[in-house]
């Protein structure tokens, strides 16, 4: 019965964290690596899981806000879903061991980029 206690309070609170807008998924990836002892492809795949209903949930509400670009979204589609499916096939095909280092790096450029945001042109 505990067993599914700890992967269960870890999923709610990186919802409640992604609910804020923090990036509760990757939070969720680096516990289910580190401390749940799940490997890195299975944790990615369930991160993309975790991903959807927040990412439809959001869709939603921007195109009822009038928040959408459709121009773009014709242009941007396309190519995301072709982008998605080739990082797709090169996960599948390259060792996970080759993938976790730079995962690493870019999640530490990511967390430095939030810390350290750049400065826009015109702000002091």
């Amino acid at each position: 019965m505990t067993d599914w206690i700890i992967p269960f309070l870890c999923g709610l609170g990186a919802s409640v964290v992604s609910a804020w807008g923090v990036g509760g998924g990757t939070l969720l990836l680096l516990v289910m690596t580190l401390f749940l002892g799940v490997d890195q492809r299975t944790a990615q795949g369930i991160n993309l899981l975790f991903f959807l209903p927040t990412a439809a949930s959001a869709l939603v509400c921007h195109a009822r806000g009038g928040y959408l670009d459709k121009p773009t979204l014709k242009a941007a589609v396309p190519v995301a879903v072709a982008a998605a499916l080739v990082g797709a096939w090169v996960s599948n095909a390259v060792d996970v061991e080759v993938l976790r280092k730079p995962f690493g790096v870019y999640l530490l450029l990511s967390g430095a980029s939030l810390v350290w945001p750049k400065k826009k042109d015109g702000n002091p």
